[in-house]
This record gives C-alpha cells, sequence and structure tokens, in this order.
C-alpha cells in the first residue's frame, strides 16, 4: 500500500530473493521510461523502496505520480 508523507509517495515491495527483487526494479524502470517519469528509490537484498514525487512541481506527489504508483502496483 502506498503512503503519503511529506508530500511523497512511499512503499515498500519485498521478494522472495535478490533476483526477485531486481527483476521487478527492470520492469518498473522500463515502465517508467515510456512514461518519462522516473522514481527515486533503494534496494537491498529482497526488498525495494520506491519514493514518488514529481520534481517540476516542487518534489510533491501529483497525479502523474498517482498514475506511475497504479501502473507498479499493476506489475506485481
Amino acid at each position: 500500500m502506498w503512503q503519503e508523507t511529506n508530500n511523497k509517495l512511499h512503499r515498500t515491495f519485498r521478494f522472495k530473493d535478490f533476483s526477485e527483487a531486481f527483476a521487478f526494479m527492470v520492469r518498473v524502470a522500463l515502465l517508467a521510461e515510456r512514461k518519462g517519469h522516473h522514481p527515486d528509490w533503494r534496494n537491498v537484498y529482497n526488498t525495494v523502496e520506491i519514493t514518488l514525487c514529481t520534481h517540476d512541481a516542487g518534489d510533491v506527489a501529483t497525479d502523474k505520480d498517482r498514475q506511475l504508483a497504479r501502473l507498479i502496483d499493476a506489475l506485481v
């Protein structure tokens, strides 16, 4: 579940292992590139943390971020 904190969307995803986490990140990267909207993220072993905000809007969550969050959810 995405949570909005400090006007940014955050979600942590956990996978079986590093390979599954990395494969997810590749799918997100391809999606983000197509949408022209890229996440801030962090990966440690089987965990991927994603933060979404729109830099052009002052680093706050916008409809662009909410749409990307829904598309990322569909990848899981």
